[in-house]
């Protein structure tokens, strides 16, 4: 059995879907909607690579003798969140450095700030020398690709997306399992800054907005006890969540930025946080929420 399709098998097994891509590269081997024949798999329409990505280890085994090909992993259809830590452009495993941080380390510090530990999960090295992390998506929450929402060099691939497989060369080097026999469940911090925005609203009414006001008056309250009230080892984590979750009411203008900043330090320090600690997380936090909470939820 060739190395390939033992490493397609093995994905399988994990519950994950396969489709082949050409011999040393990352893209897909199958015919594009231009040249579909509109037979076999396509008889009844075009199908794309995430739909006839599979676990059927007869149909792997007819697929992988024919060629050598790399694994595809479809991330949508295995139920996976794969968090793609790359290095910066000018940086690989084998050349010079580069000042700009990592996505291993920009991905360490966001976990550090959310109060955990990088997550034990199975994880594999790419070809460039940056890092897969493979994670079980949550049920019932249909997540896309994203790229630098979670931070620089931070990418996920999750529904409509792909990653390569271990097992898989490229002219860069191969595709290796590092660490980790089974995916962990997504954690529950990133799936908050990886959860996408409502859709478009209109613009509230009167009785709306004060309403709105109103309500975002008592999560200011809320929040900040939460935060002045946080023990040892939560304290900047509860901060944290505290910033992302009031920033989108500084988006939608119900609250002043001053205001929260100003609530939210003070109840910080009286924590037990540095004044410095809270500043930091409070930019970063609040910055993402303004930013990915431009369009106010549940309007009609």
């Amino acid at each position: 059995m060739n190395a390939h399709l033992t490493a397609a098998l093995t994905a399988a097994v994990r519950g994950w879907h396969v489709f082949p891509l050409r011999p040393g590269t990352k893209r897909p081997a199958l015919h594009g909607e231009a040249a579909c024949p509109r037979t076999g798999p396509c008889e009844c329409g075009h199908r794309k690579w995430e739909q006839r990505a599979t676990t059927d280890p007869e149909r792997i085994r007819a697929t992988w003798s024919r060629a050598p090909y790399n694994v595809g992993i479809a991330t949508g259809p295995s139920g996976l969140v794969v968090v793609d830590l790359d290095l910066p452009k000018n940086t690989s495993k084998d050349k010079g450095s580069s000042d700009a941080p990592s996505g291993a380390a920009s991905f360490g510090a966001l976990c550090e700030r959310a109060g955990h530990a990088v997550p034990d999960t199975y994880r594999t090295r790419t070809a460039s020398g940056g890092t897969h992390l493979y994670f079980t998506a949550p049920p019932g929450i249909r997540l896309g690709n994203s790229a630098g929402t979670v931070a620089p060099l931070v990418d996920t691939r999750a529904h409509g997306g792909y990653v390569v497989g271990a097992g898989s060369t490229t002219p860069a080097g191969a595709y290796e399992a590092l660490c980790g026999s089974v995916a962990a469940p997504l954690p529950g911090w990133l799936l908050s800054v990886l959860t996408p925005a409502q859709g478009p609203a209109q613009r509230p009414s009167v009785a709306v907005a004060v309403q709105s006001r109103s309500y975002a008056d008592m999560a200011l309250a809320n929040e900040s006890r939460n935060v002045a009230s946080a023990v040892t080892g939560q304290r900047e984590a509860t901060l944290f969540r505290a910033a992302r979750a009031l920033g989108r009411f500084v988006a939608w203008g119900d609250l002043p930025r001053s205001v929260v900043e100003d609530a939210l330090q003070e109840a910080g320090e009286a924590a037990g946080l540095s004044a410095s600690e809270c500043h930091s997380t409070l930019r970063s936090a609040l910055n993402w929420s303004v930013a990915h909470n431009q369009r106010r939820r549940g309007a009609a």
